[in-house]
C-alpha cells in the first residue's frame, strides 16, 4: 500500500459543527502501515483541518510503521496469537476512562469491534452518546483459513449485536453492504463509505522498462502482480495454482509484492516468479505500473485498497467474486470477477487478456477512469455529512439512505477528469 502525505485542502466545515469532539478507537492506528491505518489517519487529518477535536485510542509501539497523525493514547493490548505483528486491544483501562469523561466527546467511532470497541460502546451508550462504526476488516472471513468455522456462528451474532448498537455503520462497498444485511445488521444503519486512492502516485506514466530490468522482467513476458500481505487468508495459494497452471507458452511472470508469514511457501511453489518484499511509495506505484494484469484472489477484502491502487495505476484486474474487490471491477469492461470454487475461472479470465493486447489496453484504460472517481476529498466529506446527520443543527443536507444508494459505484461521467 501507498505511503501517505496527510496534508488537508478540504473546504471549511460549518461553524455551527464546531466544536465537534469525536473519539475515535481503533486495533490498529500506527503499528502497522495498511489499509486500516492508513485510512484512519487521513480521516484524522481531514477532521482537525475542519476544527474538529479527535483523540484516538488504540494500541501503541515503540518502533510504529506510522508517523501518525492527532492525540493518541495507548490502551492495553497483546500480541495476536501466531501474528505478533498485530495486537489485541483488551482493555480501555481506567487512565482513558477518565480521559474520555474529561474530554467529553460529541460522538464516539469505533474501527474495530474488538473487545476495547465494545467497552467504549458500553461507556458512550450509558451517557446517551452517538456511537457509529467504521467496517474496515471482515475478521469472520478469517475463520476457515486457519480451521476455526466452529466460531463463525456465534462471530456473526456478536457483530449484528455491535452494530445494531450503533447510530451509523460505515461499509466500504455495496457488496459488503449486502452481506451485513443478510446477516442480520439493520438496513437503516448502514451507509456507503468508499475509500480513496492517490491517483497522482498511482499512475499508468509510473510504468518503467528498467525497473522491469532490474528485476528480471523479460521485454516481452507478461506480468501479472499480487500484492498483498503475504497471508492465507489473501488466498496465496490459489495465486500460485493458477499461475503454476497457465500454459508455459502464455510467457508468464508472476510478481509477488509484499512479505508476512505465507511467503516462504509461495516462493516454493512459485520459483520462477520475482518476490520484491514489501514496497512504499514511489517503488510500488512503479511496481504497479510495470505490470501488464493484477491478479487477487482474496475473498476476505472489504473494499480491496491494493485492486484500486492496480486500477488507478492502468492495470486490467482479475479478483474474487467476494464483497470487497468484486464492487470496484466493471465486469468486461475493466477486468473480470471470478469464482474462487476452483481455478479454471480465473485461468480463463487471465488467458483471454494474456492472449489480447487490445482487450488489455482498453480494460487499463477504464480502469484507470473509474479509479479517478475514488478522490479522498469526496470520501471524507461525505462521512462529514454522516456525522451531521446526527447533529441537525449543523445545517447540512444528508444524502439519502434508500437502499438504492448501495447499488451504485462513483464512475465518473466523461469531463471529470
Amino acid at each position: 500500500m501507498e505511503d501517505i502525505n496527510f496534508q488537508s485542502t478540504f473546504p471549511e466545515f460549518p461553524e455551527s459543527m464546531k466544536p465537534l469532539r469525536l473519539a475515535l478507537t481503533t486495533g490498529n492506528y500506527h503499528h502497522i502501515k495498511d489499509g486500516v491505518s492508513l485510512t484512519l489517519n487521513r480521516l484524522v487529518s481531514f477532521l482537525e483541518s475542519q476544527q474538529i477535536e479527535v483523540q484516538i485510542f488504540a494500541p501503541k509501539v515503540k518502533n510504529p510503521d506510522l508517523d501518525h497523525i492527532g492525540v493518541l493514547h495507548a490502551v492495553h493490548s497483546v500480541p495476536a496469537p501466531g501474528r505478533p505483528e498485530y495486537r489485541i486491544p483488551l482493555s480501555l483501562g481506567k487512565k482513558n476512562r477518565d480521559r474520555l469523561t474529561k474530554f467529553k466527546p460529541d460522538l464516539v467511532h469505533i474501527a474495530t469491534p474488538d473487545p476495547v470497541g465494545f467497552q467504549i460502546q458500553k461507556w458512550a451508550i450509558k451517557r446517551n452518546i452517538p456511537v457509529v462504526s467504521s467496517f474496515h476488516t471482515n475478521f469472520i472471513s478469517y475463520l476457515p483459513y486457519y480451521k476455526l468455522d466452529w466460531l463463525m456462528e456465534g462471530g456473526h451474532w456478536l457483530l449484528k449485536r455491535f452494530y445494531n448498537r450503533c447510530e451509523q455503520v460505515y461499509v466500504p462497498t455495496p457488496s459488503m453492504s449486502a452481506e451485513l444485511k443478510a446477516q442480520g445488521v439493520h438496513a437503516n444503519r448502514l451507509r456507503l463509505w468508499q475509500r480513496g486512492v492517490d491517483s497522482e502516485l498511482f499512475r499508468p506514466s509510473k510504468r518503467s522498462d528498467a525497473w522491469r530490468t532490474a528485476h528480471s522482467i523479460k521485454p516481452e513476458e507478461i506480468v501479472i502482480t499480487f500484492v498483498s500481505r503475504l497471508v492465507l487468508e489473501k488466498n496465496t495459494e490459489l495465486y500460485c495454482q493458477v499461475i503454476r497452471e497457465l500454459p508455459q507458452e502464455l510467457n508468464v511472470k508472476a510478481l509477488v509484492v509484499g512479505d508476512g508469514p505465507a511467503r516462504e511457501r509461495m516462493e516454493e511453489l512459485l520459483p520462477e516468479a520475482c518476490f520484491t518484499g514489501r514496497l512504499l511509495g514511489e517503488e510500488l506505484a512503479t511496481a504497479y505500473a510495470s505490470s501488464d494484469l493484477f491478479f487477487f484472489p482474496s475473498v476476505t477484502e472489504t473494499f480491496g485498497n491494493v485492486t484500486l491502487e492496480a486500477m488507478a495505476s492502468g492495470l486490467p484486474c482479475v479478483v474474487a467474486k467476494a464483497a470487497g474487490s468484486s464492487s470496484l471491477v466493471e465486469e468486461g469492461k475493466s477486468g473480470f470477477v471470478v469464482s474462487t470454487a476452483d481455478a479454471v475461472e480465473a485461468k480463463e479470465a487471465l488467458t483471454q487478456l494474456i492472449v489480447n493486447s487490445q482487450m488489455r489496453k482498453e480494460f487499463g484504460l477504464r480502469s484507470r477512469e473509474i479509479a479517478l472517481a475514488y478522490t479522498f476529498e469526496k470520501i471524507n466529506q461525505k462521512l462529514l455529512s454522516y456525522y451531521a446527520e446526527l447533529f441537525p443543527s449543523a445545517g447540512l443536507s444528508a444524502p439519502s439512505q434508500s437502499d438504492s444508494d448501495f447499488e451504485s459505484i462513483l464512475i465518473p461521467k466523461s469531463g471529470d477528469h
